[in-house]
């Protein structure tokens, strides 16, 4: 990722992509108390547009308010910045990576003399769980990393060092021969994959974790809209044990990098008979046209640049 060409916004300035770089004492590197967001933009017929910009931001901020991280910059200044490096690097569809994190001014727990920082990346990417996969789904291993519980971690924060559980969960079911991880939580129940939101249909219901240690997925919230007002489905917050999954109708990720993401086996039990299914791939397309802009209702999603 280092040795591209471009610009980063890097404390309200933009360097060369090569020289946005931060000392080996970097606390956040450390210790992982940073917050950061995936934020997609997608070409439509009427020009670039982020997706949700506002929502995510706001959750940026709500995150950094958990942690105690006073935020150097004002909403505004980071809804322009996003969109700003993607004129800057000529982008028409991207994934955007702000990142606020603490400098290199200390060591120890202790964050009152640090400094706050902010960053703001953009680059091409497709698929994050592959076009292939997009279709005829993905395989899921249970983990043994369980979900951070909700009195050990300030679970709603997108927070940079909670994500070390994301990683041992993927590298498991990897290193399993599956394509990702579906973690549980402290209790049994399930929580979320590595990187998204997991929700099952069972006899013409949708179900999802509620939240709790569960990541407030801004895709999740549209999936939850979309299935609710333009499949007139209805969708059910609870708590899912894993034998619910196993016997499901059909299961499916959603998060801003997996998109909306069919599920075809978890752990060695398929899922009905393997395939995408048809409400999972309804889904697909109704976001599809949301993010692109074929949707007017929902026009309002959308930050042109």
């Amino acid at each position: 990722m280092e040795n591209k060409d471009g610009w980063i916004w890097y404390d309200e300035n933009f360097v060369p992509w090569r020289e946005a770089r931060v000392h080996v004492l970097t606390h956040t590197l450390h210790y992982g108390m940073g917050v950061f967001e995936g934020v997609r933009a997608y070409l439509t017929e009427q020009g670039t547009a982020i997706f949700r910009l506002q929502d995510h931001t706001k959750r940026l901020f709500d995150s950094a308010r958990m942690l105690g991280i006073t935020m150097p910059y004002t909403p505004e200044q980071m809804n322009a910045a996003q969109k700003e490096v993607l004129i800057k690097n000529k982008l028409d569809s991207a994934y955007i990576r702000p990142m606020i994190f603490y400098g290199a001014e200390g060591m120890g727990l202790h964050t009152k003399e640090l400094k706050v920082h902010g960053i703001v990346a953009a680059w091409q990417w497709g698929a994050y769980l592959g076009e292939e996969n997009m279709q005829r789904g993905i395989s899921v291993k249970v983990s043994s990393i369980a979900r951070y519980a909700v009195n050990t971690a300030m679970c709603r924060a997108k927070a940079n060092g909670y994500y070390i559980n994301s990683m041992l969960a993927l590298q498991e079911a990897q290193q399993h021969g599956y394509d990702e991880a579906l973690m549980l939580d402290v209790n049994g129940y399930l929580a979320e994959g590595s990187g998204e939101n997991i929700f099952i249909l069972s006899d013409g219901v949708i179900y999802t974790p509620e939240l709790g240690c569960v990541l407030d997925g801004i895709t999740r919230r549209t999936i939850i809209e979309l299935a609710t007002n333009e499949l007139g489905m209805d969708v059910v917050e609870k708590k899912i044990t894993r034998d619910e999954a196993y016997i499901a109708d059909e299961v499916f990720f959603t998060g801003t990098a997996a998109e909306v993401a069919p599920v075809r086996k978890i752990d060695e039990h398929c899922i009905a008979d393997g395939k995408r299914g048809p409400v999972t791939e309804k889904l697909q397309a109704l976001y599809n046209d949301v993010v692109g802009g074929r949707n007017k209702k929902y026009q309002d999603y959308l930050t042109f640049i």
